[in-house]
């Protein structure tokens, strides 16, 4: 699953250029039985099987760097994998990732194993290893030189615990549809203004728990107190 994910983009320039490096292990190749058994099923009757604690405790155990390597069970269950999340994991020197399949893991894993549990979102995945990539390209992003501008990382969504601006490029008028001209007046401290104003009307919009709780500053009241005053007109 992770070859297609590892052979293309950014994450492939960063692993050629030595600013990054990832390893998978297989669970298959940490057991000890003819059949290289990794699940059972659970005690007490449920449905589904379980990965079984034997070969997940090898397994990380075998590439674990130091007890100072943080080791993430992926897990529906485990704090909201967010930006500061990524940059925390980002300024450790190894990371570990235990990607979880069919009904969890063994709860010895999470007790006594993984450092913490993260989750990508409120849902079910088939297997770990989709989120795994999720939290490896995220994390990666914040990796001195992985991205090529840098600066760019720090304008993204969520960075500033705000959505994005709007982005627009040619042609200047689409069927109509035409780009803001603030945009073409060199302006840059106006452009600078327009943008924020526009990220948090997007962000009080469609996300307002991001904003929950925090107090805005007299630039920021505007957009957000316009925005108020017309969901209360719809």
């Amino acid at each position: 699953m992770f070859e297609g994910f590892l052979s293309g983009g950014i994450i492939k320039r960063a692993i050629q250029k030595g600013l990054i490096e990832i390893n998978v292990r297989n669970l298959r190749d940490f057991t000890t039985d003819k059949h290289r058994t990794v699940d059972d099923r659970p005690y007490g009757g449920e449905e589904g099987m379980v990965f079984k604690p034997e070969p997940v405790f090898t397994a990380v155990e075998s590439v674990r760097a130091s007890d100072a390597s943080p080791v993430y069970l992926l897990s529906p269950s485990g704090r909201r994998f967010d930006v500061p999340l990524a940059e925390e994991m980002a300024r450790h020197p190894q990371v570990v990732l235990i990607c979880g399949r069919y009904e969890g893991v063994d709860e010895r894993v999470a007790e006594h194993l993984a450092t913490d549990e993260i989750s990508i979102g409120d849902y079910v995945l088939t297997g770990g290893e989709l989120a795994a990539m999720v939290v490896v390209d995220a994390v990666s992003r914040f990796v001195p030189r992985v991205v090529g501008k840098e600066a760019s990382v720090r304008h993204e969504s969520f960075f500033e615990g705000r959505l994005d601006f709007p982005q627009y490029t040619r042609p200047r008028d689409f069927r109509g549809m035409k780009v803001p001209q603030v945009l073409f007046s060199g302006d840059h401290k106006k452009i600078e203004t327009w943008r924020r104003t526009k990220a948090l009307e997007k962000t009080a919009r469609r996300r307002p728990d991001l904003l929950a709780g925090r107090v805005p500053s007299t630039e920021e009241r505007k957009p957000l107190d316009q925005n108020k005053d017309e969901r209360k007109k719809r």
